[in-house]
């Protein structure tokens, strides 16, 4: 206990949000076990996997669709709406950790709207519904890291402080994140819809290096925190990433004859 005390501001005095931050964790390991399982989010690659489940084709799928570009801008934008309003919205951004946390969430979504924008290329439709939930997700999460951080206001300071090595590790991942979707992005040419195996950059070594920069931003984020739910949201996306991953190779494996199997889902080397 000594120790999460020493990197932690104490728990908010609200019980709601920890449960949430309980609930975080839980539900997003959960998504993870999930996605190894085969109930995989349809976006990307799993976009088509109720045709795969139903033998239906997409023509016979109801509910309202839209361009994946359209659709993950819907996921996106809320959380980004929400970090920008925290520096408008009197009282909530008031400290200098208070506003790397909503600089760092702002520059994370802001990252992600303008990759839809100008970097990623998307070969399908996504069915609107199964975006809310990833919507939702981001959003709640987003603003329940700002609220936690307003709540610290006033609680002793941890007595290990771990911003700057936050500011690294976010710098890191949102940088190798970016740099590997660029890479995917290449695989096509304009028009082309087919996926191929993704080569350069850390894909010689796992299939989903973009999964293991997030995970390095979203601990990023956590440790300029220091609050409990930012810490549950960064190990829950981590768990979710790592199912989605091995969801990913798998995917990969059983398109591709000659992928490699030496090739990793997440960690070089080890997983």
């Amino acid at each position: 206990m000594n120790m999460l005390e020493s990197i932690l501001y104490p728990p908010p005095p609200s019980l709601f949000i920890n449960a949430m931050s309980a609930a975080t964790v839980i539900l997003l390991a959960n998504s993870g076990i999930s996605e190894v399982r085969g109930r995989n989010m349809a976006y990307s690659k799993f976009s088509n996997w109720k045709e795969a489940v139903s033998g239906k084709s997409s023509s016979t799928i109801t509910g309202t669709k839209a361009s994946g570009r359209t659709a993950m801008l819907l996921v996106y934008s809320p959380a980004l709406a929400a970090a920008l309003a925290s520096f408008f919205i009197p009282g909530v951004v008031t400290t200098p950790r208070q506003a790397l946390v909503s600089a760092a969430l702002g520059v994370h979504f802001l990252k992600r709207v303008l990759e839809i924008l100008f970097i990623h290329k998307f070969s399908g439709n996504m069915m609107v519904h199964s975006s809310i939930p990833i919507t939702f997700s981001y959003f709640t999460n987003t603003v329940l890291i700002i609220v936690s951080q307003y709540l610290s206001t006033g609680m002793p300071e941890p007595d290990i402080n771990l911003t700057y090595a936050g500011i690294v590790l976010f710098l890191v991942g949102i940088t190798g994140n970016f740099y590997h979707h660029y890479l995917l992005s290449k695989l096509r040419e304009k028009g082309d819809k087919a996926y191929k195996i993704p080569t350069g950059g850390l894909f010689n070594l796992v299939i989903c290096p973009h999964y293991l920069f997030e995970i390095i931003d979203h601990f990023g984020i956590a440790l300029i925190s220091q609050t409990l739910h930012s810490y549950c949201f960064a190990f829950g996306s981590m768990f979710y990433l790592m199912g989605r991953s091995v969801a990913t190779r798998n995917w990969y494996m059983s398109k591709f004859e000659n992928f490699r199997t030496g090739v990793k889902a997440l960690v070089p080397y080890i997983f």
